[in-house]
């Protein structure tokens, strides 16, 4: 399925990256690769906070993690480039690297750039 260039459009309009999010909900068993591209853009445009950008990480992880890897390693680098107040990035921990991930951290840092990213921003004074 191609998005609909008026829906882009509509999508590039919104405030706060909320209806791209529910475009990714509503419209996930349809979605091409590209589509998807296309969607994280336009929430990376428009997400000024994270907030979306961590949401759709999550869900697309809960959906698929290996299927999505891709638009999900996009969408956390935005969260940890937007979420300026450490709203959303120890949610984005939790759900994506389990409740366990403290005791992992140097394990995670060595293999996943965002991990050590957003726990750096979290943990400022942890050595890992």
């Amino acid at each position: 399925m191609a998005i609909d260039e008026t829906d882009k459009q509509n999508l590039r309009l919104a405030q706060d990256g909320l209806l791209t999010y529910e475009y990714i909900a509503n419209h996930i068993d349809n979605l091409t690769k590209e589509d998807l591209d296309e969607l994280v853009d336009i929430m990376t445009i428009t997400d000024l906070t994270g907030q979306f950008l961590a949401s759709a990480a999550r869900y697309l992880h809960a959906i698929d993690a290996a299927g999505y890897a891709s638009a999900i390693n996009r969408l956390v680098a935005a969260t940890i480039d937007k979420d300026r107040e450490h709203r959303y990035l120890a949610d984005v921990l939790n759900s994506l690297y389990g409740p366990d991930y403290h005791s992992r951290a140097a394990e995670l840092s060595a293999t996943d750039n965002n991990f050590r990213r957003i726990y750096k921003r979290l943990y400022p004074n942890s050595v890992i």
